[in-house]
């Protein structure tokens, strides 16, 4: 056994005496799990934006306690294994990979991507949406349709199409605002974000990566604000503010 194999097996047995000796951990259930994994993903999503390798290392750890305690409860429940799990993913690998595994050839990942969905569809999927999780936050979601529909032609040609199509949602979201018609602005909105979460896919940039990039930036500059501020925020003008966040520009 290498020690790959040595390491995931010595989570396993731990997970074992966990859920047998732990009162903590015998009283966890799928559903409890649930919200404690999302939190973990999120401070992997963290390390991976800060580019913080032993960050990366440590939440990929805490990821993997999390899927090992997950089989566990589906042994024990008789719905499914470890081993069950594990196979099916190999089967998977396999099966969407025939430029690897059989005599396929492509020389582009999009070429990958776009057999990568005529293979789920041709395992009886019925749309190629249909992997896409509702629960998914909504930029991500809309970046993810948007990628899958381009898998079978439906895609704008030219970068200068999709940016069209952004100023002609823009105009039409104007057009909405001066007509106060607060449900039709709320429409008009979302299919200028969409259009331009698009735009940033055509780009080669993760619009959702970027944002939390600009808020962590503002998070930032805002914090020298309060830091350097010599007064109560609430007594100060925006002028005053201002000042100081041009200045943290040039100290952050």
């Amino acid at each position: 056994m290498n020690t790959k194999a040595q390491a995931f097996m010595r989570l396993v047995r731990i997970m074992d005496d966990l859920r047998e000796k732990c009162p903590w951990d015998r009283k966890q259930t799928i559903h409890t799990l649930r919200k404690l994994t999302i939190e973990e993903m999120y401070e992997l999503i963290d390390a991976i934006l800060e580019e913080d390798y032993p960050g990366i290392e440590e939440e990929i750890g805490d990821i993997f306690l999390h899927l090992v305690f997950y089989a566990k409860i589906g042994e024990e429940k008789k719905a499914f294994t470890l081993e069950g799990a594990l196979n099916g993913i190999c089967e998977k690998l396999i099966k969407r990979h025939p430029h690897i595994y059989g005599d396929a050839t492509v020389t582009t990942d999009e070429e990958v991507k776009k057999n990568w969905e005529a293979i789920k569809l041709a395992e009886g999927k019925k749309s190629v949406l249909q992997g896409v999780p509702n629960a998914l936050p909504a930029m991500v979601k809309a970046y993810r349709l948007q990628e899958k529909t381009a898998t079978v032609g439906f895609e704008w040609d030219k970068l200068e199409d999709v940016w069209a199509k952004v100023e002609e949602e823009q105009e039409e979201l104007k057009e909405a605002v001066a007509s106060g018609d607060q449900e039709h602005i709320e429409e008009e909105f979302g299919d200028l974000m969409f259009s331009m979460i698009n735009y940033g896919r055509f780009l080669k940039v993760d619009p959702e990566a970027a944002l939390e990039k600009i808020n962590k930036k503002f998070k930032r500059r805002f914090e020298y604000i309060e830091a350097k501020a010599t007064k109560g925020l609430d007594e100060m003008s925006l002028e005053e503010m201002d000042a100081l966040w041009e200045e943290s520009k040039g100290r952050l």
